[in-house]
């Protein structure tokens, strides 16, 4: 029974008050909810709620100054009980009293993010969090709470989806330091202390308002049912609002049965006046022609039964079983390809990928294994095959090598131990840090132990890795004086900055352009045409008073903002080649593609040799066959004019035989994708598929026909834009996805035969019946039957078909060729006429049986029949 409403506010209240003050409920083990030490420290929170939502709607210097007076992050991480190093203490008790405290995150789904818990890092679901968690925030995040930012590696965050604002906006300690759930981080990495999720956040906060406006609608009935309390307060964090986008046109298969639904509608139309027409006129003729009778009323009831023949003919005619057929199709499509590495966000892409002309597809991780080991080196003008011995590496050039990568290469990558003996160690992170990390211990090194000394705190700037850089550098002090810049990054990019190396006995020298260019030819792009990814390493001194020649003298602090001066006159380390071999499974699945007239088309940001390299590996392309293979700045220069505006006839020149693209941006991968689908160079436009994983493919994933994101190395931001994610980032779940595509059209093909050869006989038969008898022969129950019973049974039967291999034998059916084809127009015909003959020798022999007796039967009526009479 309810309690009456004032209680239950009175509750509400009390318990507001309870969770406002992070007060223990009253539990059977602790009944006064005053229990005092939780794992030793106090049980209750030196800050409260209301405060914390106060400090979260602060902006900008506005928030640094709260946070300030609050005794700075350090504080406020003391209050709540945790650390900004080690994070919470992971204990069950200390987590479930924030549980029972109103501290926890409540969002439904799979999502992991990154936590710090007694001094570990943990891949946890984002229900999971709870104030007080240390979260490292990275490149293509979306945030699951809000925070304090107390560590940043020039942080940007796309506020958006709670402001409105487009520009990405700067975060720092001292600049900026509120991050909100949410919003997406475009840029940097970094580190948050909690301090509000679900409700409480700002993203819950404004779901709660627009749930309070929904209600202000009902009734205090409705109001009453709402559950309260607890319930209410951790109810869940809701998505971000999705801005809003252009709708797609629409699929393929849509298109094709919305013409065939108007064009049955017309028809049946067409038949069902004919039919009332003929009626009309026989009994008209017949009754005041022949007959010579004068009008009465009941006659009208005759008009009436004409006319609802005619409603039955029309009827008989829609086919009411191709809804529910197609949806059977794709849902069961759906289901199935879950399992097949395919979850399908927007129910037409399922479809859509049967009909398939061209795949733009990435190269790390859906082509290749994304299993990166470093397998040749170039350092201090030696090319080593394999990995070389520690000491035969001059010392200090090895011990600043082993420290470039140790501390340039993100924090969150590392590589762990494997399980079991025998099996290959687990990288974590980054994949290509974790190859320049086994690098390093490979030489007999530990990088932990350099990071270790050198926390990411302790970092001056750090500007990290993005399309447009194409390379990461981090800056750390000097002991004497001064700071140190590690770069790495693409290889050919990297050395054109560097003003120094070491020759082979560790010697510094001059980098001059004949030794850069001799660089290129004789390793980078041995190394790049072997398909091995290249990256150089390297360094840069800023110091008070410069004693080598390879280090710049400073006073006071360098301009970090300045970046192309500051990256530049580097010193030279290394170069490493880096192999990513192709998946055995990609090549087969490739021509397996091609076969079905799909375009297969590579674009990634690698060298253009480890590009062509790959693609011949993988079969896109082969030695001589003439196929266009270009880099993003040639292909700029292509498709522009002499304005530098893009033309779609300059694309149209490229695009038909451009099977890779190397050293492209995000930017690229769009106009390519837009150029392809806006081309109007065949009769049929191209229905595209594009992979992605980073924030900035988001456009080309919005614009493709169906947008693939990354399942393992994707961004929150490229799934949210994608149609399908790949859970496995391989490309064999690609074709997994064309095939159940074309199943789905298939099975409806195949029930849309079945469908409209039953409909053609019963419209036939209703129609003759009702011109011969002046009644429909299939009566009420008889059209449920076949509307109903057998629709739905052909329904299951048909749209739940498996795929088999031999539909990607054959090419895509296509935008322009009709739904049903010639061969299932003489399926549909030859079927139908075989029937009405047969029943028409039925009714024309035999008359209709008393189930199907109409007024002019041809045979008397059976004896229970004149009884019920």
């Amino acid at each position: 029974m309810r309690a009456p409403l004032a209680a239950r506010s009175k509750a509400v209240e009390n318990e507001q008050i309870r969770e406002e003050f992070f007060l223990p409920k009253q539990t059977a083990n602790n009944p006064r909810g005053d229990m005092a030490t939780i794992d030793g420290r106090p049980a209750k929170y030196g800050i409260t709620l209301k405060e914390l939502r106060q400090l979260m709607e602060t902006r900008g210097q506005e928030g640094a100054s709260k946070i300030a007076e609050y005794g700075g992050v350090q504080e406020i991480c003391r209050k709540l009980h945790t650390s900004p190093k080690d994070g919470l203490s992971g204990s069950k008790a200390d987590l479930d009293h924030r549980k029972e405290t109103g501290l926890q995150n409540k969002i439904e789904g799979e999502h992991k993010f990154s936590v710090i818990r007694a001094c570990e890092v943990l891949q946890i679901p984002v229900g999971d969090i709870v104030v007080g968690d240390i979260c490292q925030v990275k490149y293509g995040d979306l945030l699951p709470a809000d925070g304090i930012l107390f560590q940043s590696n020039d942080l940007k965050v796309d506020e958006s989806s709670l402001t409105g604002e487009s520009d990405h906006v700067k975060k720092g300690e001292e600049v900026d330091p509120m991050l909100l759930s949410g919003t997406y981080i475009m840029e940097g990495s970094g580190k948050m202390l909690v301090t509000a999720v679900g409700v409480n956040s700002q993203a819950g906060i404004i779901f709660t308002l627009l749930g309070a406006g929904s209600e202000e609608r009902k009734t205090n009935i409705e109001m009453e049912d709402t559950p309260q309390g607890e319930d209410v307060e951790n109810k869940g964090q809701p998505l971000p609002p999705r801005p809003e986008t252009n709708t797609k046109e629409k699929s393929v298969l849509q298109s094709k049965l919305n013409k065939l639904a108007i064009q049955i509608g017309y028809a049946g139309s067409a038949i069902a006046l004919i039919t009332v027409v003929i009626l009309i006129m026989q009994f008209s003729v017949k009754t005041f022609v022949i007959d010579q009778k004068s009008w009465k009323k009941f006659y009208f009831s005759e008009f009436v039964r004409h006319i609802i023949i005619g409603v039955t003919v029309l009827v008989v005619a829609v086919p009411e079983g191709l809804p529910l057929a197609v949806t059977l199709s794709l849902a069961y499509s759906v289901k199935k390809m879950m399992k097949d590495n395919n979850l399908v966000r927007h129910l037409d892409a399922c479809e859509t990928m049967g009909n398939a002309t061209a795949i733009c597809s990435d190269k790390t991780g859906t082509l290749t294994t994304n299993r990166m080991t470093v397998v040749e080196s170039y350092i201090c003008e030696k090319h080593n095959k394999t990995t070389p011995k520690f000491e035969h590496i001059p010392s200090h050039v090895g011990d600043t090598l082993i420290q470039a990568i140790a501390i340039n290469c993100g924090y969150t990558s590392r590589v762990m131990q494997a399980e079991q003996p025998g099996q290959p160690s687990k990288q974590v992170g980054n994949k290509t840090e974790c190859a320049l990390l086994q690098f390093v211990l490979a030489l007999g090194k530990d990088y932990q132990t350099i990071r270790d000394g050198i926390p990411e705190d302790m970092f001056t700037r750090v500007y990290t890795f993005n399309s447009a850089r194409k390379s990461m550098s981090t800056v750390i002090p000097l002991k004497g004086g001064g700071y140190r810049l590690f770069c790495k990054g693409a290889s050919e990019i990297i050395s054109s900055k560097c003003s120094f190396t070491y020759s082979s006995d560790g010697t510094l020298q001059k980098f001059n352009k004949a030794m850069q260019e001799r660089l290129v030819k004789e390793v980078i792009e041995p190394m790049a045409c072997n398909g091995l990814r290249t990256i150089t390493i390297a360094y840069r001194d800023f110091v008070p008073k410069s004693k080598e020649a390879n280090q710049s003298q400073i006073r006071g602090e360098p301009d970090w903002d300045d970046e192309d001066n500051i990256v530049n006159n580097l010193t030279c380390l290394a170069v490493v080649g880096i192999e990513d071999p192709v998946r055995p499974e990609v090549p087969d699945a490739i021509k397996t593609c091609q076969r079905a007239s799909i375009t297969v088309r590579m674009v990634t940001g690698d060298n253009i040799n480890t590009a062509r390299s790959i693609a011949i590996k993988c079969g896109i392309i082969k030695p001589g066959d003439g196929f266009l293979i270009l880099e993003g700045k040639e292909f700029n220069q292509r498709i522009r004019d002499s304005n530098g505006e893009i033309q779609q006839n300059l694309i149209d020149k490229v695009w038909p035989s451009l099977r890779v693209l190397a050293r492209s941006s995000p930017t690229d991968k769009f106009i390519l994708v837009k150029g392809i689908i806006d081309s109007q160079l065949t009769e049929s436009r191209e229905v595209v598929a594009v992979t992605g994983d980073g924030t900035n493919d988001g456009p080309a994933l919005k614009k493709a026909d169906v947008g693939f994101a990354m399942g393992i190395t994707g961004t929150d931001v490229a799934k949210e834009a994608s149609d399908i994610i790949l859970t496995d980032d391989n490309f064999t779940s690609i074709v997994k996805a064309v095939m159940w595509g074309r199943n789905v059209y298939d099975s409806i093909a195949k029930f849309l035969q079945f469908q409209l050869t039953v409909n053609v006989v019963a419209v036939t038969v209703a129609f003759i019946g009702a011109c011969a008898v002046q009644d429909s022969p299939l009566k009420a129950v008889q059209m449920l039957w076949v509307n109903l019973i057998m629709d739905t049974l052909a329904s299951l039967a048909l749209a739940t078909e498996m795929p088999n291999a031999e539909l990607l034998l054959r090419k895509p059916y296509g935008r322009t060729k009709p739904l049903i084809s010639r061969t299932m127009m003489k399926n549909i015909l030859g079927q139908a006429i075989y029937h009405i003959l047969d029943s028409a020798f039925i009714i024309r022999t035999m008359g209709l049986v008393s189930f199907v007796r109409c007024r002019n039967s041809l045979m008397g009526p059976s004896n229970h029949y004149i009884a019920d009479q």
